[in-house]
């Protein structure tokens, strides 16, 4: 069954290593386990932060934005070289894509920090290709603050202009890094679809970046969709719990709380980062993927439920 993940930070990793010399980086490192996985269609994030022993640390010098460029130019270096990948805007885009026999993927931004107050720069997401956004990564910046700050601050007058301007640029706007206050802040700008590329529910494992069952509703109601995500840390507590099926029952919630056509894939595979960043049991990679499917098959979602979630819902909200 095709699979659509809509959260890969795999432009990162062919920054990494185009940086370093080498050239068909998803082709090389990244393809084989995509086939393996059946994923047909990706959510390529532009993530920029910087953190300790990062692919920026190298460049101090650099500020957000002068990143973003870099990761964008190898991209656009990337993408020439496969011509078995298709970036596309919209779903039936993705689609013509599908019939060519190739992978489709959309742009996404994982983090604002870069725009600091330059909205202008919004524009240039979103004539680059840009269909998905969020605000913040984990962090606070000029629009809003995210998930590792406080709970209780919410989106800047700088970051709800920032909302209303992505939504009149077609890009959804992406909560799932956000805090408490900022997820409200955008609920109440909403115009049409809100979406979380990659976050659980905080009722199955309680960490600030997953979603409480008013926060999953409240999506619902846009039209949107949730993402479940592999990282082992967003899917249980307990180390042993940390598994597909744990990831299934996460979907199995979101379905009962918003119904099964609000219910995603952002999976957030990370194991090119190093040890540590495998996704929880069964899971670890995304040439595994299919044993969600295999998971959701078993605790009873029917094949049209299945197939929604792998790819169509999240499809829907990009057309």
């Amino acid at each position: 069954m095709m699979i659509f993940d809509g959260h890969a930070d795999l432009l990162y990793d062919v920054t990494k290593w185009r940086q370093a010399g080498e050239d068909r980086v998803f082709e090389r490192r990244h393809l084989p386990r995509l086939q393996a996985g059946q994923i047909g269609g990706l959510g390529l994030s532009i993530w920029t932060t910087v953190e300790q022993d990062s692919i920026w640390s190298a460049h101090p010098d650099w500020d957000g934005w002068r990143r973003t460029e870099e990761m964008m130019a190898r991209a656009r270096e990337e993408l020439a070289e496969c011509p078995w990948l298709a970036l596309v805007r919209t779903a039936a885009e993705a689609r013509k894509a599908q019939t060519e026999g190739k992978l489709f993927a959309f742009l996404s931004v994982e983090g604002m920090e870069p725009v600091g107050d330059r909205l202008e720069r919004l524009e240039q997401y979103a004539q680059w290709g840009v269909r998905m956004g969020m605000l913040t990564w984990n962090e606070e910046n000029l629009l809003a603050c995210g998930a590792g700050g406080d709970p209780d601050k919410g989106l800047t007058a700088l970051g709800r202009e920032a909302v209303r301007r992505m939504q009149r640029l077609n890009i959804l706007p992406d909560v799932s890094h956000t805090s408490d206050r900022s997820f409200w802040d955008i609920m109440d700008l909403a115009e049409g679809p809100v979406i979380a590329s990659h976050s659980n529910c905080r009722a199955l494992c309680d960490v600030r970046r997953n979603l409480t069952d008013e926060q999953l509703r409240a999506i619902r109601d846009t039209g949107g969709v949730v993402g479940v995500n592999v990282s082992h840390n967003f899917v249980h507590k307990e180390p042993r719990q940390q598994t597909a099926a744990m990831l299934a029952r996460h979907a199995a919630h979101m379905a009962e709380v918003m119904g099964p056509e609000h219910v995603a894939c952002g999976f957030d595979f990370c194991e090119y980062f190093g040890p540590g960043y495998e996704g929880c049991e069964g899971m670890e990679d995304c040439g595994q993927a299919q044993n969600f499917i295999f998971e959701l098959e078993r605790i009873g979602f029917s094949e049209a439920e299945r197939q929604a979630i792998a790819s169509e819902n999240l499809l829907r909200v990009l057309e």
